[in-house]
């Protein structure tokens, strides 16, 4: 029996896991489970899976995690420390690293340090430091398994293969909006942003898939999964959502992995590779598709997919501006603090702006991170 400690236990990648935990209980124990602010379901979880760990990253909310569960025998812990400590334990065989943001990096850096397989959802670690975590993962043998839908199916895609990769085509939805002109997506709201056609998603992830900077992060963090240039990865717009990527080799042979759109399919291989086991998850009627369709993506229309690829090439610290820049205009647009043309104006403000390091350490990458954010912040006020 395999033991998982889950990061962000209560999102859509987290409670999908513990679906699979349900489904599996002689596969799959639950070791540790933490959550941001979600305390009610954290405790439900608790209840039913009966972790040895059970943490919580805001700390106000410790005295009512450990209350609701002081006749569970569990250890109750509570901030980011915590966390990073929770993934270390010797019993912990696969980490999910679900949390949203960067908040992920530090914990997920501890889980490898320690030795651990991390099943990885979490693309904001490797989008802001994707050479540091790379060089973590080889210098203590760590296996990086993605979990996201895409960076599976290249993985899927390359099992077997000793050929040059030539291109990964890496597909994208479009979003609710792929067919608005200019005119339309500068009155976008924030409540049709979050109306996904394909997937289910949490709100931040869904209104980056709708700006199509998901996308972007999932170019830099195949770059660091697969060793490619960035060059070599071109994204297309596949609005059906089943070929959910492919890899194009030197001869000439393209290969794609194809399902219905449903997470659990990654999620269930991270947790069992290189072992495929039987589930009750809904297929994909090819016969009943009709057509599938790719089309290029308007990097005038979506520009933030063209920032990811500047910031991938510039390297250093740009791509952590990218993304610190991103976490706090994205919530902004929530909020209605800022229009959804907006983000792209402020990001791309942030990446031009700030101090550029060369070789970040995880220091550079904590003060750059805390700078960017300030600095966009100021600029919202304005």
């Amino acid at each position: 029996m395999k033991q998982l400690a889950i990061l962000g236990s209560t999102g859509s990648i987290g409670t999908q896991t513990l679906d699979i935990v349900r489904d599996n209980p002689e596969r799959f124990g639950v070791y540790a489970i933490c959550a941001n602010r979600s305390v009610d379901l954290l405790i439900k979880q608790a209840r039913e899976f009966h972790p040895e760990v059970v943490c919580i990253g805001d700390e106000s909310l410790y005295p009512a995690l450990q209350e609701a569960l002081k006749d569970e025998s569990c250890k109750v812990w509570a901030g980011a420390d915590a966390i990073a400590e929770m993934v270390t334990f010797q019993p912990i065989d696969i980490v999910v690293a679900a949390m949203v943001g960067y908040a992920g990096l530090r914990p997920t850096m501890e889980a490898i340090k320690a030795g651990k397989t991390i099943a990885l959802a979490n693309k904001e670690t490797l989008v802001v430091a994707g050479e540091l975590i790379c060089e973590l993962a080889q210098k203590h043998h760590t296996s990086i398994l993605p979990v996201d839908s895409e960076h599976s199916a290249i993985f899927q895609s390359l099992i077997g293969e000793q050929a040059e990769i030539e291109k990964i085509l890496l597909t994208a939805s479009g979003g609710p909006f792929r067919n608005f002109t200019m005119e339309q997506m500068a009155t976008v709201t924030p409540e049709q942003a979050l109306q996904h056609p394909n997937w289910s998603m949490g709100a931040k992830i869904t209104i980056d898939s709708a700006s199509m900077m998901n996308k972007g992060f999932e170019v830099i963090e195949a770059k660091w999964l697969f060793g490619v240039p960035v060059e070599k990865i071109e994204v297309l717009i596949h609005p059906q959502s089943i070929v959910h990527s492919a890899v194009q080799f030197t001869d000439g042979a393209i290969k794609a992995q194809l399902g219905a759109p449903d997470m659990r399919v990654p999620i269930q291989l991270a947790l069992t590779f290189p072992e495929r086991i039987a589930s009750n998850f809904p297929r994909a009627d090819l016969s009943a598709l009709g057509a599938l369709t790719f089309d290029k993506p308007d990097l005038n229309r979506f520009p933030n997919l063209a920032l990811a690829y500047d910031a991938t090439n510039r390297g250093g610290s740009v791509p952590c501006v990218l993304n610190a820049a991103n976490e706090v205009v994205n919530l902004a647009f929530r909020e209605h603090k800022c229009k959804f043309l907006q983000m792209s104006e402020l990001i791309a403000r942030a990446m031009s702006d700030l101090p550029f390091i060369a070789k970040p350490t995880y220091d550079d990458y904590v003060k750059t991170d805390k700078e960017t954010r300030t600095f966009v912040k100021q600029l919202l006020t304005k």
